[in-house]
């Protein structure tokens, strides 16, 4: 993780702040679309920061500048921030938010800009209200990217990937059937029409996917879908000739940048019902709406069908998470083999590399999910890791190895986490590692109503660490997509505030993700994907159905890092149960072909 030497990036960004008449600038994460994963060409937070973690927002005064970022990036944003930079560590006691830091430095009347395109409508309001209320002048909408102004010929260019058709023996529903199921959620808020922008949702609306965003299988688009139309506004070299022929027949195409313009348009006929418009759309659309007055904010309706996944969806996932587990095992077999057995060197991008090109070897590959985080040691302990040719560091066969990876199959989405270690642990790890174990299973096992959401379940998997007085700074759990993001809302297992907001439901995809870092010495997370099914209970409370998980990741848990007794009977009995079916699903990937990885696979899956 390299530091990067600001100063005449902010230099020349404070010249830009006086020409517009700002005193403080913004510089979100998130694209215009509110994508957490954004292209290379609109990662201006990371550019004017040095920041490169997936969230956090960057606040620039006339003489200051602060970055602030959750509690997976603390470590991360601690090495790579150079002095220029104040770290806002968010969630921790007294440590102001961003927006507060934004307001506290706006008093005296000094104005706030932010590019419109890269904030929310509701995210705008907040932070002018804070503004106002410590006497700052006014939030200001910047058309003109200030960052980019900065960046200009360095800046990489927008990706102009094609998109292609996913064919509905994957996505299990005709776009058609999708388009009417909206439809009917338009009549019944009696809308006008809903403007889409987040880029997921259209592509699983049209089933479509693309490639401009890395290992996001997205493309740049808006889509207005009213009673009786469908726009998609695209631009049209990313559409082939099938792709054209896919949509003719039910949706209009126009080019990307005429969404604003069209809109307005849209918006000034007739006194009719208000659009619906995502609380994740941006301040510029809502805006080009006619504003908060005109629009209805609501939580996507698209977003939540697509986070129920039909039959076809949940056996894709089924199968493309075997195929997955095979791919891991054969490479922990082949790691230890090096390291171990022949005394290889291998670094972090080594391991990482000969995992990918195992993987592509399976059925349906299209490519990675995100960046692999394979980490040795001290560097495990950095939640989002990222190793970098040439400053990594070599794999210790004596110390914790922590990988987080997965995988985009036509079928499917994976990420799954394993800590191995190929050495002597110590007691320390072993008693760390098995109560994050203990965690991952107790939350897999739970029986809840159906209403819960995953706020209410974010405990389950924590109160073993939290016995001994430990815990780790991040979520429990995040939605996945099928053949699309690998983080996918708006359900997770966590303690942010809009997880309780909705209700955990059959078909929901999700990870189970516990873990447990110590600083400059080592990290553990153990992450299986599991889905919502309805389950069988003796009573039934209020006459409600009753939701559990089936998991669906094929891969062995590290028996050396194990702690037997401190696993209840329960426990060992799921275990030995889970190992049996992870050998049973996998073991045709090698018989007769791998015996290394059968060995391994054999001994890694043995009953306690």
């Amino acid at each position: 993780m390299t530091q990067i030497n600001t100063t005449e990036r902010l230099a020349q960004l404070r010249e830009l702040m006086k020409k517009h008449s700002l005193d403080i600038y913004v510089v979100p994460s998130e694209d215009s679309h509110q994508s957490e994963y954004i292209a290379p060409c609109d990662a201006r937070r990371a550019y004017i920061s040095g920041f490169t973690g997936s969230a956090g927002t960057a606040v620039i005064t006339r003489e200051k500048a602060a970055l602030a970022t959750d509690g997976r990036y603390f470590n991360q944003a601690g090495k790579q921030l150079d002095t220029n930079w104040t770290l806002l560590k968010q969630g921790l006691t007294d440590v102001p938010t961003w927006q507060e830091w934004a307001a506290e430095q706006s008093e005296g009347g000094k104005t706030v800009g932010v590019d419109w395109t890269s904030i929310t409508a509701p995210e705008s309001r907040k932070l002018s209200e804070k503004i106002k209320k410590k006497g700052g002048a006014k939030l200001e909408p910047v058309t003109e990217n200030l960052v980019d102004a900065v960046w200009q010929s360095e800046r990489p260019p927008r990706p102009d990937e094609k998109v292609m058709v996913l064919d509905t023996k994957y996505s299990g529903k005709k776009f058609e059937e999708k388009l009417e199921d909206l439809r009917k959620e338009l009549d019944k808020k009696k809308s006008s029409g809903m403007v889409i922008s987040m880029l997921d949702e259209i592509a699983w609306l049209f089933n479509l996917r693309g490639n401009d965003i890395p290992y996001n299988p997205v493309f740049f688009s808006y889509a207005v879908i009213t009673p009786t139309d469908a726009t998609l506004y695209i631009k049209d070299s990313k559409l082939p000739a099938n792709v054209k022929a896919h949509l003719e027949s039910s949706v209009k195409l126009r080019p990307y940048e005429a969404i604003f313009d069209d809109i307005k348009a849209l918006s000034g006929k007739g006194p009719k019902p208000k659009f619906l418009i995502s609380t994740k759309a941006s301040w510029a659309l809502e805006y080009s709406l006619g504003g908060p007055e005109k629009v209805e904010e609501v939580r996507s309706p698209v977003g939540d069908a697509k986070a129920v996944k039909n039959e076809t969806e949940l056996e894709g996932m089924r199968q493309c998470h075997i195929r997955d587990g095979a791919a891991l095992t054969e490479y922990f077999a082949w790691l230890e083999d090096e390291l171990v057995n022949k005394g290889a060197t291998l670094d972090e991008v080594d391991g990482a590399d000969e995992l990918e090109k195992i993987r592509s070897k399976h059925e349906h590959f299209v490519g990675l999910s995100f960046d692999t985080i394979s980490s040795t040691g001290a560097n495990a302990a950095v939640i989002h890791y990222k190793p970098e040719k040439g400053a990594c560091s070599t794999i210790d066969p004596k110390a914790i190895y922590l990988c987080d990876s997965g995988a985009q199959f036509l079928d499917g989405t994976t990420d799954t986490t394993r800590t191995m270690h190929f050495g002597e642990p110590t007691e320390m790890e072993i008693k760390a590692y098995t109560l994050v174990l203990k965690g991952n299973i107790a939350l897999e096992r739970i029986k809840f109503p159906k209403g819960v959401s995953g706020f209410a379940l974010d405990t389950i998997a924590r109160q073993f660490l939290w016995a001994e007085g430990l815990d780790y700074r991040h979520g429990t759990g995040h939605g996945v997509g099928s053949f699309l993001n690998v983080h996918e809302g708006p359900i997770g297992i966590g303690t942010r505030v809009q997880y309780s907001e909705v209700p955990l439901a059959v078909g929901n995809v999700i990870s189970d993700e516990p873990g447990y870092y110590e600083d400059g010495n080592f990290g553990i997370r153990i992450e299986n994907i599991i889905m919502v099914k309805e389950v069988e209970t003796t009573h039934k409370f209020g006459d409600k159905p009753y939701l559990g998980f089936e998991h669906v990741t094929m891969v062995p848990m590290c028996r050396k890092l194990i702690d037997v007794s401190l696993l209840t009977k329960d426990e060992r009995k799921w275990l030995n149960d889970y190992h049996a079916e992870v050998f049973e699903k996998t073991k045709s990937f090698f018989e007769g072909i791998d015996e290394r990885s059968l060995k391994w696979l054999q001994r890694e899956t043995q009953p306690y």
